[in-house]
């Protein structure tokens, strides 16, 4: 059952960062203020990010 907990509050979180991107004033700063928390949080794990970077087709 904890890990449904868990999940939940994921998935809440995940929710929530959208919302404040949408609703924000310059969504730029707010991409990158998220993406900052989401790498540091990955770090914090243990989970190296250079390679998680999406880069569009050239």
């Amino acid at each position: 059952m904890a890990e449904q907990a868990v999940l939940t509050e994921k998935w809440i979180e995940k929710y929530t960062d959208l919302q404040r991107i949408k609703n924000a004033s310059d969504r730029e700063y707010e991409i990158d203020y998220q993406l900052s928390i989401a790498k540091a949080q990955l770090e914090a794990l243990g989970i190296p990010t250079e390679n998680l970077n999406h880069r569009s087709p050239k």
